[in-house]
């Protein structure tokens, strides 16, 4: 129970210096940077995701003809 509370401590703790942070140039210049990143990698497991299913489903076309 301890574990948990301290866990959401730590969150909320997180999320406030978060948002006192974002307020300054700096610190959005910061999260539009990594906004971006995890939109990037976020696309890039999207297209790696559907390449691969593309490939599986040729492939399953293949044996059952």
């Amino acid at each position: 129970m301890k574990g948990i509370l301290l866990l959401a401590v730590g969150a909320a703790a997180g999320f406030v210096a978060a948002h006192q942070i974002a307020k300054t140039p700096e610190g959005a210049k910061f999260f539009a940077d990594v906004d971006a990143k995890a939109r990037e990698f976020g696309s890039a497991v999207v297209d790696g995701y559907k390449a691969r299913e593309a490939e599986l489903r040729d492939a399953a076309d293949d044996f059952l003809k």
